[in-house]
């Protein structure tokens, strides 16, 4: 089941002698359950396609279907509305709100949405994630890696149609890296989680089940 698909999509800055194309024409599909990886150089537009997947930006033509939805064709209230409960994103410095502990971290996305949180779900969420113990910790009481671990939580509380990680382990040590891609694998074999990363590691991206690589805005 196609759960993603981006066609023709073109992301341009400036105008004339400055046009820059960070994102030219691309066009692709994911399959529900999906692991894929994008990889590329930095400045190769990888992000900016990542965003643009994800409806935090616009893009300048083309078009975006999550699970047969048109998202740019909602306004910016409904995209919103949409992103919240369809699209989970992890960032590479966590985005955390530091007055809140690490349950309320993740439960968030439900708490904006108006929506009960699953107890059962979450409590299975925080044992998946290594966090039981510290479910009322502060984010400045843990380590860079269980930081991460709240954001995945956080991402995937609400059972997002895809899941977007804009490199990830970026700002973390080599065995904390090696920690949140296998939580990542996990929640896709265990949940059946759509999941894009996007990555320069091309050791992290050997272990998708598809590599799209992204070159100065295009697919190579």
């Amino acid at each position: 089941m196609e759960i993603l698909k981006v066609e023709n999509l073109t992301k341009t800055y400036g105008k004339g002698d400055n046009l820059v194309r960070a994102v030219d024409n691309i066009s692709f599909s994911i399959e529900k359950g999906e692991f894929v990886a994008i990889v590329g150089s930095s400045g190769s537009g990888k992000s900016t396609l990542l965003h643009l997947i994800g409806g935090v930006d616009r893009p300048t033509s083309g078009k975006v279907y999550i699970e047969g939805k048109d998202i740019y064709s909602l306004n910016d209230d409904a995209l919103a509305i949409f992103r919240r409960r369809q699209v989970g994103i992890i960032y590479q410095f966590y985005n955390l709100i530091p007055i809140l502990n690490i349950e309320e971290n993740i439960t968030l996305p439900c708490e904006l949405d108006g929506k009960k949180t699953d107890k059962k779900q979450l409590s299975e969420l925080l044992t998946t994630l290594g966090l039981t113990q510290r479910r009322t910790h502060l984010p400045n009481q843990l380590s860079g890696g269980q930081q991460q671990r709240v954001s995945i939580g956080r991402s995937l509380i609400n059972n997002p149609s895809i899941v977007l990680a804009d490199e990830p382990t970026g700002n973390l040590d080599s065995k904390a890296s090696e920690e949140i891609v296998e939580l990542l694998r996990l929640s896709n074999k265990k949940y059946n989680q759509t999941i894009v990363i996007i990555t320069h590691d091309l050791e992290i991206a050997k272990l998708a089940d598809r590599v799209i690589k992204i070159e100065d805005g295009k697919i190579v």
